[in-house]
């Protein structure tokens, strides 16, 4: 069991990998999380979301769920989120969360995803993107335990 997350673009800027290296710090089994960056398309519009979207289905697994940020998706509260991820993590299956890139994915990806989550109506910068879904998986995690990290 183990949470993996795609996320097209350059690695970390230095102040968001020290915030998800804090997050990744404090988790824990089932939570065990790792990040492969996927590099830019150099190619614009839908020739980079085609690209790209090739790029991201190859590194998910055949049983994994799939997770794909996307501002137009389902959103969770954070107890929803952590309800969802413990659901995946009692039956064995790996999750793969996808962050596109600037232009998105295609329907490839849309159509691979299990769910399609929205962090917010707004657009956020990718390494905030980052940064946000490290904090909300350690909180997931939190919740799960049923430690106080959550306040309600």
């Amino acid at each position: 069991m183990s949470v993996k997350i795609l996320a097209i673009g350059k690695k970390h800027e230095p102040w968001v990998a020290d915030g998800i290296d804090r997050y990744a710090k404090r988790l824990k089994k089932p939570f065990d999380v790792s990040w492969q960056l996927l590099p830019h398309s150099a190619r614009d519009g839908d020739s980079a979301r085609a690209e790209e979207s090739a790029r991201i289905l190859t590194k998910v697994g055949e049983r994994d769920h799939v997770l794909l940020l996307d501002e137009r998706g389902t959103t969770f509260d954070s107890p929803g989120l952590s309800r969802h991820l413990q659901s995946r993590f009692d039956t064995g299956q790996a999750v793969t969360v996808v962050i596109g890139g600037a232009y998105g994915v295609d329907e490839s990806v849309h159509s691979r995803a299990d769910t399609v989550w929205s962090l917010s109506k707004l657009v956020f910068p990718h390494q905030l993107v980052r940064l946000i879904l490290a904090e909300q998986l350690y909180r997931a995690q939190e919740i799960a335990g049923g430690r106080p990290y959550h306040h309600v």
